[in-house]
């Protein structure tokens, strides 16, 4: 039976109405990963539509990585992360070779982790935040029998408040923030809250792994926008912006991950001007702000908009309280009804327990001071390492906070065997393409000081070295 044709505008839109429709039906579960599509001819008949507009949407779909094609058989459905060598492989290996996210390599075992970006919980007042469990159980002895609201406890987010308006100038209110359960989920629900299908995203190169999985998911068309010691070439951008017209742009300014960068205060204003000019919203992911080694980072970019087209994620979890998983995201009432539309189907509220745990944890004047003890203790690690790759001739910019060092090793690095190798010898890594939405950067690598001590960091850099230049010096 023929289906209505699906819409009477110009044809040259059809094709993309039936990529959302196959993009809707897989998103639901109609269509798995290696189900067969329906073939090109049957749904032009469905839709009442020539071959070629159907073939066009496949296409797309192709170019997209939604659906792959088997020889003289037709189109299915490409898992989310497919894998394209032996799965009985390791999956840090898998993770450079395919695409896929940065949870393959934290799944590896080793000794010496410098692929994971958190803090080493030895330097985490874990004595003093037991008592903090115990004084909240007698604050809130109902605390487990309540759930929190969907937009977060309202006493976390009118302390947070001001404390956003005492350290960042932000002069917000309490119904502008929202408590998540970490970043990540933040990422995920302004993506799901606010990107359609073929929706224009700009990403830095590289970026935050995570978040090139979640747009992609989301069906976005991604626009790398490349990050440097300096910042962003923010003519390059403007023409970017004018040509494309982006719904969103997702940055991490502040001690950049991976790269350590930090975007400076004259283009952060230059850019929320910009972004308000082509109605662009910015995405400003700041999860490092108080591991800083020498002076403040410049505000957050949310600071200078006043026209609502910056939401601010804030993390505490990298050095606060992973186990915790807060974190918090700034907008304006018109984006905020979106979000919590969306996190109403996430879940029933951030776990009131974890809010009341951090709220009495955080504001304590014993972790503030303890803050200034972390960047002391991760500005030593930072110099270990970069002691211990002095001799190796790599190239690096030093990070001035944050968790990680990004190096460039010379273009001749094997680094499917180094990776290998390493593992061997229980070392982890992020090769650098993991980062790149285009899969390149592949000389290039992130290592993080912040999670082994100091001891651990000389000994695993030492090997990693040996590693490097025994691969290398075996080299024709």
């Amino acid at each position: 039976m023929k289906r209505k044709a699906l819409s009477n505008v110009h044809s040259d839109n059809l094709y993309e109405q039936i990529y959302d429709y196959i993009i809707e039906r897989i998103g639901r579960g109609v269509w798995g990963a290696h189900d067969k599509l329906p073939s090109i001819r049957t749904l032009a008949t469905e839709f009442n539509v020539h071959r070629l507009t159907v073939f066009k949407a496949y296409q797309l779909l192709k170019q997209n990585k939604k659906v792959y094609v088997k020889d003289k058989s037709g189109y299915y459905v490409m898992p989310e992360n497919m894998l394209l060598i032996d799965s009985q492989q390791n999956p840090i290996i898998s993770a450079h070779v395919q695409e896929s996210s940065l949870s393959e390599i934290h799944q590896v075992r080793a000794d010496y982790q410098f692929s994971i970006a958190l803090l080493d919980p030895n330097l985490l007042p874990n004595h003093y935040f037991s008592e903090y469990i115990k004084k909240v159980f007698n604050l809130y002895p109902k605390v487990l029998g309540t759930y929190s609201s969907i937009q977060g406890d309202p006493e976390l987010r009118e302390a947070l408040s001001r404390y956003f308006t005492d350290q960042s100038h932000f002069y917000l209110t309490p119904d502008e923030l929202l408590i998540t359960s970490g970043s990540q989920q933040a990422i995920d629900l302004i993506a799901r809250g606010l990107i359609k299908p073929r929706d224009t995203v700009f990403l830095e190169r590289p970026t935050y792994s995570p978040a090139i999985d979640v747009f992609r998911r989301q069906g976005a068309n991604i626009i790398p926008i490349e990050i440097h010691p300096h910042g962003y070439q923010l003519e390059q951008v403007e023409g970017l912006m004018r040509e494309h017209k982006p719904r969103l742009f997702y940055l991490n300014p502040t001690f950049h991950n991976p790269t350590g960068y930090t975007v400076p205060a004259e283009q952060r204003k230059t850019l929320v001007e910009m972004a308000n000019k082509y109605q662009c919203l910015l995405i400003e992911d700041d999860p490092y702000p108080d591991i800083y080694f020498e002076k403040k980072p410049p505000l957050p970019f949310f600071s200078y908009d006043t026209a609502g087209c910056v939401i601010y994620i804030r993390s505490f979890s990298k050095y606060i309280a992973p186990g915790l998983s807060i974190a918090a995201v700034a907008c304006r009432p018109s984006i905020m009804k979106y979000l919590l539309n969306t996190k109403s189907l996430s879940d029933s509220g951030t776990p009131l327990l974890n809010q009341k745990i951090f709220l009495h944890y955080f504001f304590s004047e014993r972790l503030q001071k303890h803050v200034e003890k972390l960047r002391i203790a991760l500005e030593i690690r930072r110099n270990i390492m970069e002691e211990e790759l002095s001799a190796t001739g790599w190239k690096w910019a030093t990070p001035m906070g944050g968790f990680n060092l990004w190096m460039k090793l010379p273009e001749s690095t094997p680094m499917d065997r180094l990776l290998e190798k390493s593992i061997e010898k229980s070392i982890s890594f992020v090769p650098g393409s993991i980062f790149d939405s285009l899969k390149e950067h592949q000389s290039w690598i992130r290592m993080s000081y912040s999670y082994l001590n100091e001891t651990q960091l000389r000994d695993g850099l030492q090997r990693f070295v040996h590693i490097y230049h025994s691969l290398t010096s075996t080299q024709i």
